[in-house]
């Protein structure tokens, strides 16, 4: 399934919480990740992400699309390339 998740974390967890989603999904803006995951996977993703947050403080959105191939993206002004910010 493709998945968008995006949270808003306490400016302390930020980087955990960018470093652990980084391995399961594709980074494309700031507090926003996307990506095909089975339903496996996005659960041990979710179930590990629990631990790194405060529960009474953040919030983590996942949006879960069955069938990908009836999503449009569009995009207004430059794309963002997660490649280009890093040197």
């Amino acid at each position: 399934m493709f998945v968008i998740v995006t949270y808003d974390v306490g400016e302390k967890r930020v980087n955990k919480v960018r470093k652990h989603l980084k391995k399961y999904l594709i980074w494309v803006q700031n507090s926003v990740f996307e990506g095909e995951i089975t339903e496996g996977k996005l659960e041990k993703c979710l179930m590990e992400l629990s631990r790194k947050i405060n529960k009474h403080e953040d919030s983590i959105y996942v949006y879960k699309i069955k069938i990908p191939s009836q999503i449009t993206k569009d995009i207004i002004g430059e794309e963002k390339n997660v490649d280009d910010m890093f040197l």
